[in-house]
């Protein structure tokens, strides 16, 4: 079992009564105890077991505009103790900046809000097993997979978080993941794909036939593919492509980039910078949601942003730090976005597939070809060709690229939505893009 609220709030509460008689004007500690345990089985047979727990505490001290860190996994007194001195000390050999402080105080949370993260539900180690051998048995049903890999995490965890404004609160959460890889072959060619599912809640994870099923049928799928020519084309991405869209976005938008001028996005507030059709929506009081919280990671409320609204850009994700450096008021994104989405667009998706009379249908990117500076977007990929709305033949060995201040005003939504991970979009479709191939 995790550490109760009460044990991580005694570590807390010393660390803070410490730092202040030490001399520190502010101070902040974060303790946290998180559960894990693994189990992972490689072509039907048991890989590996694991377990691990972690305890350990960070803690911030500040003398007026000086600020410094440490942290450890020996929450012993002594060793505290030792720490706090420690990082008293470095802190007044820091430099100031005019930045640094704590939260305001009106803006730290005060309702804490139920979200339902934490399931106290424990699937012993046969359990897991059990779960990954029928995964596995499923996956190898056709003679074509002729490689399986699978895991199943239960990870439990509870943290505090306390400064010396009075704030002092945590909470518990929970999720359960299962994953499966499969590697199918015929006479032309070796593929692999993917699927996992994560939840809070151990009822909600999907089922191992389901899991089994998909991953094999996905990887068979892509068996023999073809190439195909260059050419400027309509790409539909997949869900778990398309919410990487999201992701970039996300880091494009964030104050740290914004203050380091680092971003393509800046000076673009109230500005459009997608089609009107577009709202953008990061949502931290979804139940269960898997990016959701009560505040951020400096004990900020967070409240429901519409960060795009018809296509315009109406917030950043702002920390207290670059808050200051850039005249705005944190909005409790410190620690990044919470459930960050795309809301539904208007077009079903099979009307997508023939919205067009040959489309690139993009399952998997390779490569890391994000430029948030410029906006640049280059990526190795893999898919299906679509003619007349219907799925003609994989291909692979292709390059797509544009940049994101264009492809951005290109994009269309169809009305998929599925609250799977913390990021989700819709699938997706992006005019005009260039594809380099044979």
């Amino acid at each position: 079992m995790v550490k109760n609220q009460e044990y991580l709030k005694t570590k807390a509460s010393y660390c803070l009564d410490l730092a202040k008689k030490l001399g520190a004007t502010d101070a902040s500690v974060t303790v946290g105890n998180s559960i894990s345990e693994t189990v992972s089985f490689r072509n039907k047979v048991l890989d590996e077991s694991n377990r691990s727990d972690s305890l350990a505490i960070s803690i911030e001290t500040y003398i007026g505009k000086k600020k410094s860190s440490i942290s450890s996994s020996n929450l012993l007194d002594d060793n505290l103790k030792t720490l706090i001195e420690k990082c008293y000390e470095t802190t007044k050999m820091t430099p100031e900046d005019e930045f640094n402080s704590l939260p305001e105080k009106d803006l730290l949370a005060k309702n804490i809000k139920d979200l339902d993260l934490y399931d106290q539900s424990h699937i012993e180690n046969d359990k897991k097993i059990d779960y990954l051998r029928e995964l596995e048995e499923t996956a190898s049903i056709d003679e074509k997979i002729i490689n399986t890999e699978s895991g199943f995490t239960e990870n439990k965890s509870n943290f505090i978080l306390a400064n010396s404004d009075g704030f002092c609160n945590g909470y518990k959460s929970s999720s359960f993941s299962a994953s499966c890889v499969t590697v199918a072959k015929d006479e032309n060619s070796m593929e692999r794909d993917y699927e996992f599912t994560s939840k809070c809640h151990l009822n909600d994870i999907a089922n191992p036939l389901e899991l089994g099923k998909t991953t094999a049928e996905q990887t068979i799928k892509k068996l023999s593919p073809k190439k195909i020519g260059s050419d400027k084309m309509s790409i539909i991405f997949d869900k778990r492509i398309s919410k990487g869209f999201l992701s970039s976005f996300a880091g494009a938008i964030s104050a740290s980039s914004i203050a380091r001028g680092t971003s393509f996005l800046k000076d673009k507030i109230k500005q459009q910078v997608f089609s009107n059709s577009i709202n953008i929506i990061d949502k931290p009081d979804l139940i269960k949601g898997m990016g959701s919280q009560c505040f951020d990671s400096e004990g900020v409320t967070t409240e429901n942003l519409e960060l795009v609204k018809s296509g315009i850009l109406n917030d950043y994700l702002i920390d207290t730090y670059n808050g200051k450096k850039l005249n705005l008021k944190s909005n409790g994104r410190s620690s990044g976005c919470t459930n960050l989405y795309f809301e539904n667009g208007k077009i079903n998706y099979d009307d997508l597939l023939k919205s067009h009379s040959k489309i690139l249908y993009v399952t998997e990117t390779i490569g890391h070809g994000t430029n948030l500076v410029t906006g640049d977007f280059s990526v190795g990929a893999t898919g299906f060709l679509i003619e007349g709305g219907e799925f003609k033949y994989p291909v692979n060995e292709i390059t797509i690229a544009g940049n994101f201040n264009e492809m951005f005003k290109k994009i269309t939504l169809a009305n998929d939505l599925e609250f799977k991970y913390s990021v989700n979009s819709p699938t997706m479709m992006i005019d005009e893009m260039t594809v380099a191939g044979k």
